[in-house]
């Protein structure tokens, strides 16, 4: 815990991280917190950062989205469900996620199953698609999308 900072220095710093990079205010507040500001100074200041457009959690959501997907390879379950943790409303996410281009969530998937089905062990096909489909899962893609890319990806390669 850094410990007390004064209002303004808090400000100046929340200013300085939120021009640095996109943050969302449950981000934020949990600095102020950390900070040790009152939860009036923390009304305040995310209100001021919201007003002077340094904190917007659709613009947050919809890097967030786009980050995770291009460098981290996650599915749209995993990404609502993170965001739902930073307690970015419903809509917001919905939006954030309806602005994926379904090509490049397509073309993600599959490249991330075409890197790992080599690896995939299993006594039959259907095995090896079931442990595909649960690789894809488990980065937050859909099982419907991650079965179809699986049952090309093992049938192609015979």
């Amino acid at each position: 815990m850094e410990g007390y900072i004064n209002y303004r220095q808090a400000l100046t710093k929340a200013m300085a991280m939120c021009s640095q990079s996109e943050r969302c205010r449950f981000d934020i507040v949990a600095k102020f917190r950390q900070w040790e500001l009152s939860e009036e100074e923390i009304t305040e200041a995310v209100d001021y950062l919201i007003k002077e457009n340094f904190l917007n959690e659709g613009r947050f959501a919809q890097f967030y989205v786009n980050d995770k997907l291009r460098f981290n390879k996650w599915g749209k379950v995993k990404l609502s469900f993170l965001l739902r943790q930073k307690q970015i409303p419903e809509p917001i996410i919905r939006e954030a996620l309806s602005q994926i281009n379904d090509d490049l969530y397509s073309k993600t998937l599959r490249n991330l199953l075409t890197a790992k089905v080599n690896s995939v062990k299993g006594a039959s096909d259907y095995e090896r698609k079931g442990k595909l489909a649960v690789f894809a899962q488990s980065h937050g893609f859909e099982s419907e999308l991650a079965f179809r890319i699986a049952n090309e990806l093992i049938g192609n390669e015979q």
